[in-house]
């Protein structure tokens, strides 16, 4: 299996306690260790945003998935 596909199936298992708060996460993209992550909901605005991606996902990832190393929030560049 892919890592991007480990990726995903770990982010099912979060997803329905995030949008148990009105929130969502959807898995963007893997490079080199880094998965990125995109926020939604009311997870994108949310002041613990940075707490979800460390305290939640990133821990989650981490454990369950060797090779990432880190999430971070995938934040589209509007330019």
């Amino acid at each position: 299996m892919k890592i991007e596909d480990k990726i995903i199936e770990v982010l099912e298992k979060i997803r329905p306690f995030l949008i148990n708060d009105g929130g969502d996460a959807k898995f963007v993209k893997y490079d080199n260790g880094t998965a990125y992550i995109k926020l939604l909901g009311s997870c994108a605005n949310c002041l613990y945003s940075d707490m979800t991606i460390a305290d939640t996902i990133q821990s989650i990832l981490i454990s369950e998935i060797p090779e990432v190393i880190e999430v971070k929030e995938y934040i589209e560049d509007i330019n």
